[in-house]
C-alpha cells in the first residue's frame, strides 16, 4: 500500500546544524559577504574549512547524491503503482461495491501523494545542487549557501519520510494514535515528570507539521498532571508511536533511588473507518471513573468501561456528555483489545489469554537520566542519546526510527 509521507528526519539524516549555528562559530568571517574561492577543489575545500562550512557542504553533497540514487527508482515504482490503481478504478463498477470502491480510491489518493512528494524531492535536490554550484563559481556567497543547505535539509527529510513509510505496514500502522500518560505515583516529581512527557509528545508532533490534541487532562495540585490523553489525528501516527508504550523513568540520582515513573499507553485512533469489532454488552461493565483535580467538574459525564474477560479498563472524560464519552471509551477499548490480540498472535479478541496480558507498569521502555550525567537510554532498541534536553524538546525521531527498523527486522525473521 502506498503510504502518505509523514516522518520527519529519521536515523539517516544525522545531526542537523542550523545555519545560524554554523555562522556563529565563525563570527570573524560574517562581515565578509562574498569571499573569493579557488577553482581548485582542494583550495576550495580549504576555504570552506576556514569558514567552518565544510561539514555543511558535505551534507549538501550527500543529500543530493542520496536523492539522485534513490529517487528515480522509487518514483518509477510509485508511478507504476498509481497507474495500477487507476486501471482498477476503470475496471471496477464503483456502484456495485461502495466499500471496495472507497478502498481503491483511498489507495489511489495515497499513491498520488507519494508520487507528488517524490517529484518534489527531485526538484529540491536539483535546486540544492544548482544553488551550491552557483555559490562556488567565483565566490562563496553566504546567502546562496544557506539556500542550498536549507534545500538539502528538505531533501533529507523527504527521503527519510519515504524510506520510513515503507516499513509501516502493520495492520493498524496507518491509523492515528491515542496516547495516554499517567504519573506513577502522587507527589511533585512524578506528576511534573508526566507533564514533561506530555510536552515532549506535543512538541514531537509539531515538528512533524501536525498538532496533538489534548482531549483529557487531570491536573495536580503540585503543578504537574496525574494523567492526560492526546489524540494524534494524522495517518501513521500509531505506526510511529506504538513503540512508546510502557514505563518512562526519570532518574535524578546516582544510585537510581530517586526515580519518577510515568506510564505511556498507545492505541490506534481509527481515522476513516471505525473498527468492526463487536463486543457483547454482557462482557462490559460501565462505571464513573475516579476523577481528581481539575477533572472533577466533568466527572458527571465521564465513563469507565471494563472488559470482563480480559480485565482491561479504559475511560473517557473529555467530551461534554456521557453518551459521547461512552462511545469514545468503547472505541478505545476495541483498539486496545485489537492491539493485545496482535501482540499475542491470536486470530480474534475472544482468544486473548488474560493471564498473558503484560502489565504496562512492568514494561520498561526508556530511562531519562538527569544526574549525575545526562543520558537517554531506550531499553527496547539499545539507543543512547546524550542530549536529554533535546529529547524532551520533542526530538525523538532517532529513537522512533530505530524501533521501527528493529520491528521490521524482527517481523522479517
Amino acid at each position: 500500500m502506498a503510504a502518505e509521507l509523514l516522518f520527519v528526519r529519521g536515523t539517516g539524516s544525522g545531526t542537523t546544524v542550523s545555519w545560524e549555528q554554523a555562522c556563529t562559530r565563525n563570527s570573524k568571517y560574517k562581515s565578509q559577504t562574498h569571499l573569493r574561492a579557488s577553482h581548485s577543489s582542494d583550495k576550495q575545500n580549504k576555504v570552506y574549512k576556514q569558514l567552518g562550512l565544510f561539514s555543511l557542504k558535505r551534507k549538501i553533497e550527500d543529500a543530493v547524491l542520496r536523492a539522485e540514487m534513490l529517487a528515480p527508482p522509487a518514483l518509477e515504482l510509485e508511478e507504476a503503482r498509481r497507474i495500477k490503481q487507476e486501471e482498477m478504478i476503470h475496471d471496477h463498477d464503483l456502484w456495485d461495491d461502495p466499500a471496495k470502491s472507497n478502498e481503491i480510491l483511498i489507495k489511489l489518493a495515497d499513491s498520488e501523494k507519494v508520487v507528488d512528494a517524490l517529484k518534489d524531492l527531485q526538484y529540491k535536490a536539483e535546486e540544492a545542487k544548482l544553488i551550491s554550484q552557483l555559490a562556488e563559481m567565483d565566490a562563496i556567497n553566504y546567502g546562496l549557501f544557506k539556500q542550498a543547505y536549507d534545500a538539502s535539509l528538505d531533501v533529507s527529510k523527504l527521503l527519510d519520510q519515504y524510506e520510513m513509510s515503507k516499513l509501516l505496514h502493520g495492520p493498524y500502522d496507518i491509523e492515528g494514535a491515542c496516547v495516554t500518560i499517567k504519573a506513577g505515583s502522587e507527589g511533585v516529581c512524578p506528576e511534573i515528570w508526566a507533564e514533561q512527557l506530555l510536552s515532549m509528545y506535543i512538541k514531537w508532533s509539531e515538528k512533524q507539521g501536525y498538532k496533538g490534541r489534548v482531549v483529557e487532562k487531570c491536573c495536580s495540585e503540585n503543578g504537574g498532571i496525574k494523567s492526560a490523553t492526546i489524540e494524534f489525528e494524522f495517518k501513521y501516527a500509531f505506526g510511529y508511536l506504538s513503540g512508546e508504550t510502557g514505563v518512562h523513568l526519570l532518574i535524578t540520582s546516582k544510585n537510581h533511588h530517586e526515580a519518577s515513573p510515568a506510564c505511556v499507553d498507545v492505541v490506534p485512533l481509527f481515522l476513516e473507518t471505525a473498527s468492526d469489532l463487536q463486543i457483547s454488552d454482557e462482557d462490559l461493565v460501565f462505571s464513573p471513573p475516579l476523577m481528581l483535580g481539575e477533572a472533577q467538574s466533568i466527572a458527571g459525564s465521564a465513563v469507565c468501561i471494563q472488559h470482563i474477560p480480559t480485565g482491561i479498563s479504559v475511560q473517557s472524560s473529555g467530551e461534554r456528555n456521557r453518551f459521547t464519552n461512552k462511545m469514545k471509551a468503547l472505541n478505545r477499548l476495541k483498539a486496545k483489545l485489537l492491539v493485545i490480540a496482535r501482540e499475542q498472535l491470536v486470530s480474534s479478541v475472544s482468544c486473548i489469554k488474560r493471564e498473558s496480558i503484560i502489565d504496562l507498569w512492568q514494561k520498561e521502555t526508556r530511562r531519562y537520566i538527569s544526574h549525575p550525567y545526562k543520558l537517554v537510554q531506550d531499553v527496547k532498541t539499545g539507543i543512547q542519546m546524550p542530549d536529554l534536553n533535546s529529547v524532551l524538546d520533542g526530538n525523538i525521531e532517532t529513537i522512533i526510527g530505530a524501533y521501527i527498523n528493529m520491528r521490521e527486522s524482527r517481523d522479517r525473521d
